[in-house]
């Protein structure tokens, strides 16, 4: 019996590696076994960098608040250990965004804290 060969998936499965390597420069995009190698390491670094994101916003945010808080004779520390102890749920997205954008607002929650 002749052996029979899926070339129909075999195919799929390069076509799909060279569209994810699509925009990349030189053999990188074109010669299937470099493509694959390149998308391979594009996709770990995606997964370990979508980690690394969010990491990053909430250091972002940390140093916000924090300056939001130094403005009114606070420290990061002593601020967030004062929201806490008056159960004031708001996280720190929220508060680094009134740090930001409603400076009053922020006054206000550090006034109720004091």
């Amino acid at each position: 019996m002749p052996r029979s060969v899926n070339s129909v998936a075999s195919r799929r499965r390069r076509k799909k590696i060279l569209k994810a390597a699509k925009g990349y420069f030189g053999r990188r995009k074109n010669v299937y076994t470099v493509a694959k190698n390149a998308v391979e390491k594009a996709m770990s670094y995606a997964y370990r960098d979508r980690k690394n994101n969010k990491r990053n916003f909430r250091s972002l945010w940390v140093m916000r608040i924090n300056a939001g808080a130094r403005l009114h004779g606070m420290s990061y520390s002593q601020f967030m250990g004062k929201i806490k102890a008056n159960n004031i749920d708001l996280n720190r997205k929220v508060l680094a965004d009134l740090a930001m954008n409603n400076p009053e607002a922020f006054k206000a929650i550090v006034e109720k804290v004091k």
